[in-house]
């Protein structure tokens, strides 16, 4: 396990600065590529396949030992006629996979109750790129005390309520027989991934049931289809997720503790997608595994999320400046101290007068999603918005960000202490990166916030500037 855990931290680990080699020390030094955005789940337009693999991990126990291991029970599909490359790299996401699907360790016994859970997690590989792994884990139909075991679908694509409900159709065929899902998941794996707003219709027999016509949505707006706010909201209070937003925004390190699978997965992705249009670009484990758990010793920033079970051993680690969120109790075990004083004051009561407006109001995940989002966007706009009219190009069309210009036209001191900052991170870096090579700034969600705001200012009537 240990030679596992040690490829593991390696493949986990993602570039820290610009080009310079990784400083944190995991594990062995492994050539990066240029750019790496961790958890940047890119806004699919459509057309890809939906999985690259349908996995069973079971509990198997070792040999005269008390402890089991989890291992791959079934594979869908088997890949045959491989590259040698092709092979290695199959074989190095197939042994990671079962560490992740029971982060918890090894110390389990049969169990005639058990809490079904609905988690994900991120394997990025060396060349950067990402794989997202959908969990349901449960207790499987039968007599008598049993093991629990994981459905685990393997996909590059971010949209989690759509592949919960994919586990939904396969926890349910799985109940009468492994022969039933194959059909169900070839037709999956044959059909487009939609288009924001799109549904596809697959046709599935199931024994004695008869046909069934099941239907997949996406969301309009994709750049939430990933991410779920309720259990954040369920667990913290407006100002502890705007704290941990400015911890994210300055790339500290952060650590969310709870009991769940399913509370670590959906709080720490929902804290990552605060940060939207920017994308967290450093070490990022939804739910750390037990052999892994020395990535809170780490000086690089990074965020993870631990079982509470190991709180006592995170709390003994050798930590420096990190935020140590304790989901189930509401509370920040550990803290710089600065939390509340790292975003501009007046642009902090604007995101908590925002939030505070009809939270209560609201029935679905989607218009809770837009409501929590929305004010995170919007300070994002009102600092940085204007990044886009000071990137000064050449003939060729390659731009150059003009820092300087671009952070004195605010006139706000606070807002252009905070840029200043700001500018500086991994997260601003790799966003005005991409700026520069595009001729126009991307037509996304993020761009169209930045126009509302430019035609509402307009509308004002003019005013003399004011300097808080």
């Amino acid at each position: 396990m240990d030679g596992l855990g040690r490829r593991l931290r390696a493949s986990l680990r993602l570039k820290r600065g610009h080009g310079g080699p990784p400083q944190d020390n995991l594990g062995e030094t492994l050539k990066e590529p240029e750019r790496t955005q961790e958890h940047s789940l890119p806004n699919f337009a459509g057309g890809q396949h939906f999985f690259e693999y349908l996995l069973v991990v079971s509990l198997k126990k070792k040999r005269s030992q008390d402890d089991y291991e989890p291992i791959i029970t079934y594979q869908f599909p088997k890949r045959e006629n491989l590259l040698r490359g092709q092979q290695e790299e199959e074989e190095r996401l197939l042994k990671a996979i079962p560490l992740f699907c029971f982060p918890d360790g090894n110390e389990w016994a049969p169990l005639t109750e058990y809490p079904r859970e609905t988690f994900s997690f991120v394997l990025t590989n060396v060349d950067g790129s990402r794989k997202i792994g959908y969990c349901r884990r449960l207790l499987p139909a039968g007599p008598g005390p049993r093991l629990p075991k994981v459905y685990c679908i393997i996909s590059c694509i971010g949209c989690f309520g759509l592949f919960s409900k994919i586990l939904d159709e396969v926890e349910k065929r799985h109940q009468i027989s492994m022969a039933v899902i194959y059909p169900f998941m070839q037709g999956l794996r044959e059909a487009a991934f939609p288009a924001p707003g799109k549904t596809v219709t697959l046709k599935s027999f199931i024994p004695d049931s008869g046909t069934e016509f099941i239907s997949l949505t996406r969301p309009l707006d994709s750049h939430l289809e990933h991410v779920d706010f309720t259990s954040l909201l369920h667990c913290l209070s407006f100002e502890q997720i705007l704290q941990i937003f400015a911890s994210a925004v300055l790339e500290r390190k952060i650590i969310f503790l709870a009991e769940g699978l399913s509370t670590l997965s959906q709080c720490i992705h929902a804290a990552a997608a605060l940060l939207y249009p920017f994308s967290w670009a450093h070490t990022y484990i939804p739910v750390v595994p037990e052999s892994l758990l020395a990535t809170v010793c780490c000086p690089t920033p990074f965020m993870v999320g631990v079982q509470m079970r190991f709180q006592q051993e995170v709390m003994d680690s050798p930590m420096e400046e990190v935020l140590l969120v304790n989901l189930c109790e509401g509370t920040f075990l550990m803290s710089v101290g600065d939390e509340k004083d790292i975003l501009p004051p007046k642009l902090q009561d604007g995101i908590l007068d925002s939030l505070g407006q009809g939270i209560n109001e609201f029935k679905t995940a989607e218009q809770i999603n837009e409501h929590v989002s929305g004010p995170f966007v919007q300070f994002f706009v009102k600092t940085v918005g204007h990044y886009a009219s000071y990137i000064k190009r050449e003939a060729n069309g390659q731009g150059h960000f003009q820092e300087r210009p671009f952070c004195k036209a605010l006139t706000s001191k606070t807002n252009r202490r905070f840029v200043k900052k700001f500018v500086k991170t991994q997260l601003f870096s790799l966003f005005i990166q991409e700026a520069e090579k595009s001729k126009n700034p991307p037509a996304g969600y993020f761009q169209q916030k930045i126009l509302e705001y430019e035609e509402q200012k307009k509308q004002k009537k003019p005013r003399g500037k004011t300097v808080k």
